[in-house]
């Protein structure tokens, strides 16, 4: 029952009877144009990612086109040190040009898509150390499994620091394209929007793209990571868990980064499967050190120990000048074959303890910041321990 106003009735009004105009509520269009477009947050994270996407491939197009009229060379499909360098400036430069665009629509910073990161140095270095150290634990697996084989040096003297640094140079652009494209602008847009309809609808929808396409390389790693985060992501939609749009984000981001890796030639669906996983390895890193910084040097350094410093196939491409010479030998599903040490099956426990790793050493890092800044321990616990109902991952 609604509280009456003085002055609204025949017997509280001096003047007599008063008849009060019905107040009509505003006309909303839930469905019109601009709901369809903009959100609370501006425009739709869908639509900014699409956007994005878009972006990306007209103005690589564009690179392209600008770069082959100037030396029609850099068509030619080879794995070298020097074309790997130019060519890999185009796509860095292409997402870049991107990205300001977007954050220009969304009145955004660059920075702020993953990059805001005080300590970005030490995590980029960090990622370094650890991407280094993972192919070389996944190297050192299949040497003493007998599916490597070592042979001489193929560099000697100068040439060691000349290459080594023009490949670090290439990985460095490898590590700043991917991670910026998947883990810095795509990962932030879609985490602040997307929920787990929307995750499945995209998912499905670049199965669909696979299957429809006549030859793709490894494509059951794709099918894989896609059902694989399935029950996941509706656990944590059903749970209304606080953190699941970033969950979504992360199976949509890296099943999209398995199949943009179909496209590389010798792939299988091992390699594409790993590549999925460590997908999965960098969003986690994003949310437990608050930056892409230590994704883009762990990226970096993988490549770059696979490549250079140890010379396997890196997602089924060849390397020239390369440190150290290896072959597979063996058993293709123990080997990796053609696509190199990321198609063996030995790379999935050496991802998982990079993970294990990863969560390690960034949570007790940012438990011991916690507990540094109070003085008191009886604080320090109860700011530590969880709401009993947090459902935050």
């Amino acid at each position: 029952m609604e509280p009456r106003t003085p002055g609204t009735t025949q017997e509280d009004s001096p003047r007599g009877p008063t008849t009060s105009l019905p107040q009509v509520a505003p006309v909303s269009h839930p469905h019109d144009i601009s709901w369809f477009v903009l959100g609370n947050d501006g425009l739709r994270s869908g639509w900014s990612a699409l956007f994005f996407v878009a972006l990306y491939y007209l103005l690589s197009f564009f690179f392209d086109v600008v770069a082959l009229s100037l030396d029609p060379h850099l068509g030619d499909n080879i794995f070298s040190p020097m074309q790997m360098l130019i060519t890999e400036v185009i796509p860095v430069v292409a997402i870049l040009v991107g990205a300001l665009l977007m954050a220009r629509i969304e009145s955004r910073r660059l920075v702020d898509y993953n990059l805001v990161d005080s300590r970005r140095l030490q995590h980029f270095f960090a990622g370094l150390l650890a991407g280094f150290g993972a192919l070389s634990a996944l190297v050192a697996l299949l040497a003493l499994g007998g599916w490597l084989r070592f042979g001489p040096p193929a560099l000697n003297g100068g040439a060691i620091f000349q290459y080594g640094a023009v490949w670090g140079g290439v990985f460095l652009l490898v590590g700043l394209f991917e991670e910026g494209s998947f883990r810095c602008y795509l990962l932030a847009t879609l985490t602040r929007g997307i929920n787990f309809w929307w995750a499945l609808a995209t998912v499905g929808s670049l199965c669909l793209l696979l299957v429809a396409s006549r030859d793709p390389n490894g494509s059951g790693g794709v099918f894989a990571v896609a059902l694989l985060g399935v029950v996941p992501c509706w656990i944590v939609h059903r749970r209304r868990i606080a953190s699941s749009r970033f969950w979504q984000a992360t199976w949509t981001t890296s099943t999209a980064f398995g199949f943009f890796h179909t496209s590389n030639n010798g792939e299988n669906a091992i390699g594409i499967f790993a590549a999925s996983l460590v997908g999965i390895v960098f969003c986690v890193s994003v949310r437990v050190t608050g930056s892409a910084w230590w994704a883009i040097g762990c990226h970096a350094a993988w490549d770059w120990a696979e490549t250079y410093f140890y010379g396997t196939p890196d997602s089924g491409l060849v390397p020239e000048r390369h440190l150290l010479s290896t072959m597979p030998v063996g058993n293709v599903l123990w080997s990796g074959g053609a696509d190199g040490p990321e198609g063996s099956l030995l790379v999935m426990p050496v991802v998982l303890l990079l993970l294990a790793l990863l969560l390690i050493l960034f949570r007790r890092s940012k438990s011991v910041a916690i507990v540094s800044q109070h003085d008191s321990p009886v604080e320090t616990t109860q700011e530590l321990k969880p709401h009993p109902e947090s459902r935050v991952l």
